[in-house]
């Protein structure tokens, strides 16, 4: 599909046909917003077919969001965090959030600037 030239995204339906092919063990994603519901949000419809098919081709799928995606929104639908297995962020979500993660099996991971990233969710066990 074609090229996103302002950061180099891969989008629209050639690269949605492209992804269908395969069944991958993990699938790294990002999101432009997180919702306080868990929703996960984005502005790019032609991103957001992409990722969707990323996610339902994966056995796992992994979301890494900086903490400024939980400060923002965006208008599209790419998913809901109950759809992750691992959510890594530079900070540790609401608490609300962190319950939907514990809730939903979401093992929730932050990752500082040290060496070392602390796993803060009981669903890794």
């Amino acid at each position: 599909g074609p090229v996103r030239r302002a950061d180099g995204a891969v989008i629209g339906s050639a690269a949605v046909d492209f992804i269908n092919q395969f069944k991958v063990d993990y699938a790294v994603i990002g999101a432009s917003a997180i919702d306080e519901d868990g929703t996960l949000l984005d502005f790019d419809y032609r991103e957001v077919r992409v990722a969707r098919a990323i996610i339902e081709n994966a056995r796992r799928v992994i979301l890494v969001a900086d903490k400024l995606k939980l400060e923002r929104s965006a208008p599209i639908r790419v998913g809901h965090l109950r759809e992750l297995d691992y959510f890594v962020t530079d900070a540790l979500p609401s608490a609300s959030l962190r319950e939907m993660c514990a809730t939903h099996r979401v093992t929730l991971v932050e990752a500082g600037d040290d060496a070392g990233a602390q796993e803060t969710s009981d669903a890794a066990e």
